[in-house]
């Protein structure tokens, strides 16, 4: 039985995350999914809170055939210190996953096994043009899986967005 590691902001966890996983799933058994800057929530940037992820991941990956473990990982701005904060909030895993150069950089020096996974069309899927669009009243449902359009439909993600997004307003 291998354990795998794939972290990221999941804001929103779209079709990317989604094909990424489904990959890792054709080789471990159990996968820990880290939430990262799970202390993060309610800006334009991070909209939604570790809580609603970790609802949007379990909902998501309910017909992923492997076993998730979903942690969330606060921010600690500290690099060097940064793999022995995630092991210690982590079950073991014998592999990473990650195509961020500095993730695998900080994996690698702690000697930790990391594989590149699949890029689905970063172009289509990435969180800041889903949340662009959810800002502009543009369409952004197939770009996600049908659980997390619930979700975030659940917790007024788009209206929350877009009010965030307008940063402070003063009347005169």
């Amino acid at each position: 039985m291998q354990r795998g590691f794939y972290v990221g902001r999941f804001q929103p966890y779209h079709g990317g995350h989604h094909g990424v996983i489904e990959r890792i799933a054709e080789t471990v058994d159990e996968l820990v999914v880290g939430i990262g800057s799970a202390d993060k929530s309610h800006t334009q940037r991070n909209p939604f809170t570790a809580g609603e992820r970790h609802v949007m991941l379990t909902r998501a990956l309910a017909d992923v055939d492997l076993t998730p473990y979903i942690v969330p990982l606060q921010d600690i701005n500290r690099n060097a210190l940064w793999v022995s904060h995630v092991c210690s909030l982590c079950p073991p895993f014998d592999v990473a996953f990650s195509n961020n150069a500095l993730v695998i950089q900080l994996l690698e020096e702690a000697g930790i096994e990391v594989r590149r996974g699949p890029v689905f069309d970063r172009s289509k899927y990435r969180g800041t043009e889903i949340r662009q669009r959810m800002i502009e009243g543009e369409p952004w449902q197939d770009l996600v899986p049908d659980a997390v359009i619930e979700m975030i439909r659940d917790v007024n993600g788009v209206e929350r967005l877009q009010q965030v997004s307008k940063g402070d307003v003063f009347e005169r």
